[in-house]
C-alpha cells in the first residue's frame, strides 16, 4: 500500500486515505472485484483511478454521463494522468486518434458510455490491449430496482466472459441493499468486497 499512498500524495495531493478507500484500492489492485458504495464527494473515483495507475494496462471506465466523463478526464490531465474519453461527442477523426493512442498504450484510463462498450468495434479494440480493470460508475443503473435503470448496463456482465481475470469495480452513491445485491448479480462480480 506504500505505492498507493505515494500515488495518493504525489499525483492527487491528498495526505491520507479516507474511510475504506485503502481497503478497496488494495483489493482491486490485487485483482479482486469490489462494490463501492460511498456518498457523492466521498472519493469513489480514487478507488479505481489509483488501482489503474498501479496495475499494468488501461482501466476501462464505464460512465453514463458524457459531461462527467469530460470533467473527470480534464481533471486527470491537470494532474498529469494519461486519460481519454471515447464517446459520441467526438468526431470520427478524434475517435480514431484515441483508438490509435489506446493501441499504443498511451492511456492509463479510458472513459466510455455503456452503449459503446459492447459494440463489436469496441470489443475488437479492447481485445488487442492489456486491461488493468473495468470500473462501472453509477452502477445502480444496472439494477431494475434502481431509480436510474439503463438497459445497456445489463450487458456489461458479458465482459466477464471475455475478460475473466480482469477485476471489476462497481461504484455508486445510492443503492439500497436490494439494489446492491442486484448490482453484484447483474455484473457477475465474483466474491466482491
Amino acid at each position: 500500500m506504500s505505492k498507493a499512498l505515494n500515488i495518493l500524495k504525489e499525483v492527487f495531493g491528498y495526505p491520507a486515505f479516507r474511510g475504506q478507500q485503502a481497503e478497496v484500492i488494495a483489493h482491486v489492485a490485487a485483482g479482486g472485484d469490489c462494490l463501492v458504495l460511498m456518498p457523492t464527494g466521498g472519493g469513489k473515483s480514487l478507488c479505481y483511478q489509483i488501482p489503474a495507475l498501479l496495475r499494468e494496462g488501461v482501466a476501462i471506465v464505464v460512465s453514463p454521463l458524457i459531461a462527467l466523463m469530460h470533467n473527470q478526464v480534464a481533471a486527470l490531465h491537470e494532474l498529469g494522468v494519461r486519460a481519454a474519453v471515447l464517446n459520441s461527442s467526438l468526431s470520427v477523426q478524434e475517435s480514431l486518434a484515441v483508438e490509435q493512442k489506446l493501441l499504443a498504450s498511451e492511456y492509463d484510463l479510458l472513459y466510455v458510455a455503456p452503449e459503446r462498450l459492447l459494440t463489436p468495434r469496441f470489443l475488437n479494440l479492447i481485445t488487442r490491449i492489456r486491461i488493468a480493470l473495468f470500473a462501472i460508475d453509477e452502477a445502480h443503473c444496472v439494477s431494475q430496482w434502481g431509480h436510474d435503470f439503463r438497459p445497456a448496463y445489463l450487458k456489461i456482465s458479458h465482459l466477464k466472459n471475455h475478460f475473466p481475470k480482469v477485476p471489476f469495480v462497481a461504484l455508486t452513491a445510492t443503492a439500497t441493499p436490494r439494489v446492491q445485491e442486484d448490482i453484484i448479480t447483474q455484473l457477475g462480480l465474483e466474491q466482491p468486497v
